[in-house]
């Protein structure tokens, strides 16, 4: 949903464990109810579900639904603080200490690979979801080397919403597709009496999870790699320069406004609604809740700008994993399954504007004429580009918030901060 958004999991090759990994690699749909094994999905009763907080509302209804139909296999919801950073730090803690309190996790699209590694979520039978069904960026999130680890339940992909009344006043008929445009149109408009005290543009730049989204979608929109497709650093260079300079350099001319290196996604979104600002850079959860504001059919939405062009999002998302340590694991399969289902996560977008997995919802032409992000949405995800899919993500995306913050707030320059983050990022990935 969010990165709050945040938003981000193996039998064979992991080396001496890799014996007795085979040997929890079978799987059961049915079995008594209790403790299953790693890899087994046996036994049916009460599970959890743990997620970030749900600021939408639509989760425990859905949850209602299954527990109507299974009042002997219960779901209840734990629900987690907003930081992703948070939410990954407490699922982290449960796994340690190999409780069972946690059964279904709701995982950041990025944590695929840390958490799959690690042996705190069980590898998933393929042939029990229907993948073939689904946007293939976004199956990709789900897998480490080759395995399912994870089912895809919500995408994301980060869009420009924009005030459409306030452009059109002052004479712009199109959203900017460049960096340059976005400055240029922001100054027109708050030429406008209307456009009194509006600050331009905000993202999340707070020191947390969407810094680290909003740093790699300026780095990818200006030509550049956080890390290339083997997992290998490349951040020293001139095009990922130019985009931390973009961020940089809003900060300084007051494009970004001051507080907005304060902001998550809700602080983001409150600003946008209740007119503070003319462009927001945020997740498709907004979209409905913007409509139920004072700005109803005032916005619009298009892709993120770029350099020298359309930029490209950094891929969000949630999938559902399972706890190696939790029990009824053939319960929360079916949970699993029921909740990602195709029809379920129609619901999520209408209730939710969440971005749906399956690749046919984009394209309906009822769903389009209700929700019209919809062709925006689908261009941003597939040409979205994943954060670092490492095992030692923690490491990674700590080092891009500290080097990313400290050059938005003036104790390092981009040069600097970039170079910094070059050998962190050696240094954890070991390349």
């Amino acid at each position: 949903m969010k990165t709050t958004t945040t938003r981000a999991f193996q039998c064979v090759g992991m080396l001496a464990v890799g014996a007795l990994l085979l040997t929890g690699c079978g799987s059961s749909d049915e079995g008594a109810a209790g403790q299953a094994g790693p890899g087994t999905f046996e036994g049916r009763g009460p599970i959890t579900y743990v997620a970030g907080k749900d600021t939408t509302g639509s989760v425990q209804p859905m949850l209602d639904r299954w527990n109507k139909l299974h009042p002997k296999e219960k779901v209840t919801f734990i629900q987690l603080p907003t930081d992703a950073d948070a939410q990954r730090q407490q699922m982290i803690q449960n796994a340690e200490t190999k409780s069972d309190a946690y059964t279904v996790l709701s995982l950041d699209v990025v944590w695929t690979s840390e958490f799959a590694a690690h042996q705190w979520i069980d590898k998933l039978p393929e042939q029990r979801f229907p993948l073939d069904k689904m946007l293939k960026p976004v199956v990709e999130t789900a897998k480490y080397r080759d395995g399912l680890y994870a089912v895809p339940a919500s995408s994301d992909g980060g869009m420009l919403y924009y005030r459409t009344d306030l452009l059109r006043k002052a004479g712009i008929s199109q959203p900017p597709a460049t960096w340059a445009e976005l400055k240029a149109d922001c100054a027109k408009v708050k030429k406008l009496p209307e456009a009194k005290g509006m600050s331009c543009y905000a993202g999340q730049f707070q020191k947390y999870e969407g810094l680290t989204v909003n740093f790699a979608e300026a780095v990818n929109s200006a030509g550049g790699v956080v890390t290339d497709a083997n997992g290998k650093p490349d951040v020293d260079t001139a095009a990922a320069k130019k985009g931390l300079d973009f961020l940089v350099g809003s900060v300084k001319d007051g494009t970004i406004p001051k507080e907005g290196i304060t902001y998550l996604e809700e602080d983001g979104r409150q600003a946008f609604q209740s007119g503070k600002l003319l462009f927001l850079r945020n997740w498709p959860y907004v979209y409905s809740l913007a409509g139920k504001s004072d700005i109803k059919g005032k916005y619009a939405v298009a892709p993120l700008p770029g350099l020298d062009g359309p930029g490209s999002s950094s891929l969000g998302g949630h999938n559902l994993a399972l706890s190696s340590f939790a029990k009824n694991k053939a319960t929360a399969l079916d949970f699993m399954k029921f909740f990602s289902s195709e029809e379920n996560t129609a619901t999520f977008l209408k209730d939710a504007s969440l971005a749906p997995p399956y690749a046919s919802l984009y394209d309906d032409k009822a769903l389009v004429e209700q929700y019209p992000y919809l062709p925006v949405l689908k261009e941003s995800i597939l040409r979205a580009v994943p954060r670092p899919r490492v095992v030692q993500y923690g490491d990674v995306t700590s080092a891009v918030q500290r080097e990313a913050y400290a050059a938005l707030t003036g104790s390092k320059s981009s040069a600097e901060a970039l170079k910094d983050l070059q050998a962190a990022l050696q240094k954890s990935t070991g390349q």
